[in-house]
């Protein structure tokens, strides 16, 4: 019996090829080998001449005439992303060098040779410590208290002419290429001293198709090109923009051509933001979610939940994190590696536009008009600018009702005569920071940006000049030196249609400011 049973535990023992301690694979059994014998006796021969032809170009190489013919090659070879970034780097240091010995000249002259050439390597290193303290946002430029107060007669200067509103506007990263987004569906890069402009061309719908965009999935045939918002990468090589076709498309700005379309989002992309120095882009849609995405391999990366409501402005500094806010009267910040996420809350008003001052710091406006300061060590604002951006009223409108605030500034929320509504004039539809320092600037439909400035130790902002523009400042730029400001100006908000300014011109407005 029980050889009976060992007989049926291994039934297939003596069937099939024996296996060895390597395993048996298909490519050793020749009765796969679709080859003949003299084919494969062929190929040997080849491999055997070619391993020779090889050997005597080595031979060649060896005798000094290969040398030559690989420097030639490398010579004549394009550059490789190492030298580049080298190239760079010793043309940048060349920079900082020559500013160091412009500072050195104007001080007094040193004894000898050698402390002068000491104290400039030193000044160099200062120099360059201290750019990379601020562009880390742990250190703070004093801008603010160096802006001249702008002549009565200064105003914004129309750059580029739009049919409808100016929605976004964005500058390169050396703040001489600026691009800009309206209503219509328009894209322009234009030039910021010249004014020059060229218009990005939406492709057509088979193509949309084949760089990865999905049909539209209400009753329309096509997609929409009404542009909500749009960022440029700090290498200044992509352009990402987005609108109600609920896509987030990417476009090269050297070519002007698109390239990528990404599908996903449930709703029209209301913001979006890359993440300085790298290719990450943000991007915030009305579907409640903040997608992240790769330009580079134009990839797909993650997807961020926690908004209850409509996001609708979105910011990004060099770390991995992320602030937003919605229309659920909350501010998030969300750190992705550590994928967790600061809540913060307003009182009783909806956030329309956010940004970093810098890592630990951030300013918010919303549709009641007020202007908060906020820190991570607080989930309530520091301080708070109420009526920031307050109509002014009508002297009719004063004595007779005799209602508003002091210096003739009506509260948020009064009607007035007109085709417009002081309330959706009066929110503060964006604000922006110059970039590490302590200038900040905040628009809306009441006729003016204000800029302000960012007191130390988080202990508020304070107001500095109002700079007169007509229209909804639905965008803001500030560029890195602090010399300008770019606005984009509409006759309409950027979200609806709720208000209506007919004086406003469509377009992107540059103010110069004066620094001491």
């Amino acid at each position: 019996m029980k050889n009976k049973n060992l007989k049926r535990k291994n039934p297939w023992a003596q069937k099939g090829p024996k296996r060895g301690k390597k395993g048996f694979s298909i490519e050793q059994d020749p009765f796969f080998d679709t080859e003949s014998k003299r084919r494969r006796k062929i190929d040997e021969e080849d491999v055997i001449e070619s391993t020779q032809s090889s050997d005597e170009e080595s031979d060649k190489f060896d005798d000094g005439e290969g040398e030559e013919a690989v420097a030639e090659k490398t010579e004549e070879g394009e550059e490789t992303a190492e030298e580049r970034r080298k190239r760079v780097a010793e043309a940048y240091l060349e920079k900082i060098r020559r500013i160091a010995k412009r500072e050195q000249e104007e001080d007094e002259e040193r004894e000898s040779d050698g402390e002068r050439e000491g104290d400039r390597d030193s000044l160099v290193a200062q120099i360059l410590q201290q750019e990379q303290m601020e562009e880390s946002g742990r250190a703070r430029r004093l801008i603010a208290s160096r802006v001249q107060k702008p002549e009565t007669t200064d105003g914004f200067r129309v750059l580029v002419k739009h049919w409808q509103s100016v929605n976004a506007v964005a500058l390169s990263e050396n703040d001489t290429k600026g691009f800009s987004a309206s209503k219509d569906g328009t894209i322009v890069h234009w030039d910021v001293d010249s004014g020059k402009a060229e218009k990005y061309l939406w492709p057509c719908e088979e193509v949309l198709r084949s760089h990865g965009a999905k049909d539209p999935k209400s009753k329309a045939t096509k997609h929409s090109k009404h542009v909500l918002s749009l960022a440029v990468s700090s290498d200044g090589r992509y352009l990402a923009t987005g609108g109600l076709d609920r896509h987030v498309h990417l476009w090269d700005t050297r070519t002007r051509e698109h390239i990528q379309a990404f599908p996903g989002h449930q709703g029209p992309v209301s913001c979006l933001t890359f993440r300085q120095g790298t290719s990450e882009l943000f991007s915030g849609s009305f579907d409640r979610t903040v997608k992240i995405w790769n330009a580079e391999d134009r990839a797909y990366i993650n997807t961020l939940f926690g908004h209850q409501g409509e996001v609708l402005n979105i910011d990004c500094l060099r770390k991995e994190r992320v602030l937003t806010v919605g229309r659920d009267r909350s501010m998030h910040l969300f750190k992705v590696p550590e994928e967790s996420r600061l809540v913060f809350r307003t009182p009783a008003s909806s956030l329309e536009c956010c940004c970093f001052i810098n890592n630990d710091e951030f300013l918010s406006g919303s549709d009641d008009g007020s202007i908060e300061h906020w820190s991570v060590m607080r989930k309530k604002p520091v301080h708070i600018v109420k009526n920031a951006h307050a109509m002014v009223a009508p002297h009719r409108l004063e004595q007779e009702d005799n209602e508003g605030l002091p210096n003739r500034h009506m509260e948020n929320g009064i009607q007035m005569d007109g085709n417009y509504c002081s309330s959706a004039c009066s929110w503060v539809s964006s604000v922006v920071v110059c970039r590490s320092s302590d200038l900040a600037a905040s628009g809306a439909g009441n006729g003016f940006v204000h800029l302000w400035e960012i007191e130390s130790d988080s202990k508020g902002i304070r107001p500095l000049f109002e700079l007169p523009s007509v229209g909804f400042v639905n965008s803001l730029a500030f560029a890195k030196s602090g010399h300008f400001l770019i606005a984009g100006v509409g006759q309409e908000p950027r979200l609806g249609r709720w208000g209506r300014i007919p004086e406003a011109r469509n377009g992107v407005a540059v103010h110069s400011l004066k620094l001491l």
